[in-house]
């Protein structure tokens, strides 16, 4: 087991207009899951590569343990890769794909066999050891590759999105199966995907990159709950938070023709630039307003859910006119597509941002 730490780590390619990866300062702690999570582009594989000795550190440094690997090749990084596309050896039985590192590593022939059966039974592949991989299911198959990776018991594991091969429901089933396993063999992991669900259910703390630069690290709970800034606000959660803009006036943020509370304090710090605030509110947070009071939306498309149902809506008025609004509601609304109501949202639930920084206003 062992902490991994990226100290101002940055890789930049060849003709590349920016890093890849831009001065990547983060910590992880011995035993800990961490997931690294944005769209395609942000710098996620190259930092995972970059700790398996894949990617040249062009600057700044990779430390395991007390040890710093940054120029150090990759077989003396005692870590372990599980890769998208599982790289299996399809000549190959179960058993000898998942002992085939240990063989090369000159372990004895028994020793092989006891590690690869104490994998196979954690990850109930008992039955499959004799069999090939084109006789497997895409599930078996990532997990053989799993099975791999446990053997060598290495002081880290590493993980490109791993399930991005397999369909929706066995998705769900084997990303719940990787996170308990971590938890019972306790070893360092980093894993990568562009999925925030995948991102929010697995990990201990998840880091959030946009170009190449880290944009927060920390629990999914405070990721969800307290977003610093714009784009982590807009990126976790499914469906994502709500943004818009609006002008700052007497008690709040003036959108669609009404207007939503923000203390004054928060207020003046946030339209300190242009006299523009950007709020931000999740479709939980809004409910509809039986009245008519609040901010007129019009509904686009209603997604009925069985337990919940979504509105996808349209602000009405305001600078922010036509800005998409989505409203989480209770699985029998009356509301349907081509109506306009007005919703509000609950004390206590708006988040504010710098309109010109971007970054999160308390």
């Amino acid at each position: 087991m062992a902490t991994v730490t990226f100290e101002h780590a940055t890789r930049i390619y060849p003709k590349a207009e920016r890093p890849a990866v831009d001065a990547l300062d983060l910590e992880i702690a011995d035993g800990e899951f961490l997931v690294l999570v944005g769209p395609s582009g942000c710098g996620k594989s190259t930092s995972l590569r970059m700790l398996a000795g894949l990617e040249e550190v062009d600057s700044g440094s990779i430390v395991i343990g007390q040890r710093d690997v940054t120029d150090s090749p990759p077989k003396d990084r005692d870590i372990a890769m599980v890769f998208q596309s599982y790289a299996l050896y399809p000549h190959m039985t179960v058993e000898e794909n998942m002992g085939f590192a240990l063989k090369l590593a000159g372990i004895s022939k028994d020793e092989r066999a006891t590690r690869v059966r104490e994998a196979a039974k954690i990850l109930d592949l008992e039955p499959y050891l004799s069999r090939r991989p084109k006789a497997l299911s895409g599930g078996q198959r990532q997990r053989v590759a799993m099975g791999r990776a446990i053997v060598r018991n290495p002081q880290v594991f590493l993980m490109d999105e791993p399930l991005s091969n397999l369909d929706a429901k066995l998705r769900v089933q084997t990303r719940t199966q990787i996170a308990a396993l971590q938890r019972r063999l306790g070893t360092t992991t980093v894993y990568v995907t562009h999925d925030q669900v995948e991102a929010m259910t697995m990990g201990d703390r998840v880091a959030v990159l946009k170009d190449g630069v880290l944009q927060q690290c920390d629990t999914p709970g405070s990721l969800y709950d307290r977003p610093a800034n714009v784009f982590v606000a807009g990126f976790i959660g499914s469906p994502a938070m709500n943004i818009a803009t609006g002008p700052a006036v007497d008690g709040g943020v003036a959108l669609g023709g009404a207007v939503l509370p923000v203390p004054r304090e928060q207020l003046t710090r946030a339209s300190a630039g242009n006299g523009q605030v950007t709020v931000g509110f999740r479709p939980e947070a809004v409910v509809l307003s039986p009245t008519g009071d609040g901010v007129p939306v019009d509904v686009d498309v209603v997604e009925h859910l069985g337990s919940d149902a979504f509105l996808y809506a349209r602000l009405r008025g305001g600078a922010d006119d036509g800005a998409d609004v989505i409203v989480r509601t209770e699985p029998r609304t009356t509301a349907a597509a081509g109506d306009r109501v007005h919703v509000s949202v609950l004390p206590g639930q708006l988040h504010v941002f710098d309109p010109t920084t971007g970054l999160r206003v308390d």
